[in-house]
């Protein structure tokens, strides 16, 4: 029999011990944070217990330049402060399999861990996919190769040091902080091919503190740190046409960070959590003990552009 979205929910115990929920939780989290490189630039809010699941952010107005001396004895007029306010609603996220062979919970089963494994990778693709996403947004636009639009770009318009110092001149205009004295741009496989062309470009094997890299950071250039992630966006098919067919190119995607340009919430201790659900658990619903579940669950997390001004996308092409 073919189970479908209808069938009854299985949420009855999960039917582990403690310690093995612990376990398999820490091993899901092994294999998830490291594959999150879009999350960890994100300016972290917490959102306090039994508060609902919107999560109010503010920021304050940059004040005016003053040039205006001071009369002695006399403070002058006051200013006032502004804010503005931007929400996020917190959303659940997770997924799961159905397995037709019995699970033995009576010990650290393998397939239970190659599972968890498995949901820890393409729950980590999942979150850091809602991340870039909305990363994606920012109006900030450089294209490459001189061209003005997506629609415009070829192969030939790769990526290169010139558009990453167009950013970095954009982000310092803007005021936007940096990382330590970086930027943080965040490239795919394809574009930083094509940067690492660059004879200024200085790999992390040659840096002289080796402590504090970043997850996924291979080099440095031109006050740009870059962060290689193989699910940096791609606009498929998005480009010039191919030699005047109807098929076009793809455009690659890559994001100029300076610090506090977005934020992500949680619940408070909100952490991706595997939940087995073992033959029998459900009952009525599984009256042969034939059916377990394997998956994993993101209980509330949301992402937001919270200065917009302080990234850069650039749109490129790439070499095949």
């Amino acid at each position: 029999m073919a189970y479908t979205s209808k069938d009854t929910n299985m949420t009855g115990s999960t039917g582990l011990t403690p310690g093995m929920q612990t376990y398999y939780n820490r091993e899901l989290l092994r294999t998830f944070e490291p594959e999150l490189v879009h999350l960890q630039f994100g300016d972290e809010h917490r959102m306090p217990p039994n508060s609902g699941l919107v999560m109010n952010m503010r920021k304050l107005i940059p004040l005016e330049t003053n040039t205006k001396a001071l009369d002695e004895g006399n403070p002058g007029d006051s200013v006032m402060l502004a804010e503005t306010e931007v929400t996020v609603q917190l959303q659940q996220y997770g997924e799961y399999a159905r397995c037709t062979d019995k699970l033995d919970l009576t010990h650290l089963d393998m397939n239970i861990m190659r599972k968890t494994k498995l949901f820890g990778d393409a729950g980590a693709r999942s979150i850091d996919a809602v991340v870039r996403e909305e990363l994606a947004t920012c109006t900030n636009v450089i294209y490459a190769g001189g061209k003005t639009s997506r629609a415009a770009l070829t192969c030939e318009d790769r990526l290169t040091s010139r558009e990453l110092r167009r950013a970095v001149k954009m982000l310092k205009k803007n005021h936007a902080q940096t990382f330590g004295g970086y930027y943080i741009a965040i490239v795919g496989p394809d574009t930083m091919y094509d940067l690492q062309e660059d004879d200024a470009f200085i790999k992390v094997s040659q840096y002289q503190d080796r402590e504090n890299i970043y997850t996924g950071e291979v080099g440095r250039l031109f006050g740009c740190r870059l962060v290689e992630t193989t699910e940096a966006k791609i606009f498929e098919g998005a480009g010039a046409a191919i030699s005047g067919g109807e098929e076009k190119y793809d455009v690659a995607s890559v994001i100029v960070l300076g610090q506090y340009a977005y934020g992500v919430t949680s619940l408070r201790g909100a952490r991706p959590r595997v939940i087995v659900k073992p033959a029998g658990s459900a009952g009525t619903a599984d009256p042969l003990d034939q059916i377990s579940t394997v998956g994993w669950k993101m209980d509330g997390f949301g992402v937001k552009l919270l200065q917009p001004e302080y990234a850069v996308r650039i749109e490129c092409g790439f070499t095949a």
